[in-house]
């Protein structure tokens, strides 16, 4: 009778990529970047495990939208007092703060969990194509999704 093995953290190999965002889509490379850093895209995935690479995120403030989204979809915030409710356009986001744009639409992707918050922390993201992990020598990845 055959059993399961199974993968534990000391076992992991973990690895990192590169991700240049220069005309790709969101929610597209959203569901990609979610994949590598949950470590579904592994042999050795197991739901209760971190499996996850790391990702660097680079030029996030090239990235695009489909559609009309970037005027009609909308982000929210609460500062939690009465009346506190701020609302931004995603063009306003995408100028403002592409970072926190990239980084919702990921964290909407990751469990809400324990484990999903020790996942979102393999993920840094730049706006400009300059960052600090040179060093650990990211493995650079093509995501075949881009703007037409």
């Amino acid at each position: 009778m055959r059993q399961t093995k199974m993968a534990f953290n000391d076992q992991i190999e973990r690895k990192w990529y590169l991700i240049d965002a220069t005309d790709l889509i969101l929610g597209r490379m959203a569901t990609e970047v979610a994949k590598i850093i949950t470590g579904k895209n592994k042999i050795s995935y197991t739901p209760h495990e971190d499996h996850g690479d790391y990702v660097i995120i680079i030029n996030a403030n090239k990235i695009h939208l489909t559609g009309n989204k970037l005027e009609q979809k909308k982000y929210y915030d609460h500062s939690g007092y009465p009346s506190g409710l701020r609302e931004r356009k995603a063009s306003e986001m995408l100028e403002k703060y592409p970072k926190e744009m990239i980084y919702r639409a990921i964290w909407g992707m990751v469990p809400h969990n324990k484990l999903g918050r020790k996942q979102i922390k393999k993920l840094f993201i730049y706006r400009d194509e300059d960052h600090k992990h040179q060093a650990q020598n990211p493995e650079k990845i093509q995501i075949d999704i881009r703007k037409k």
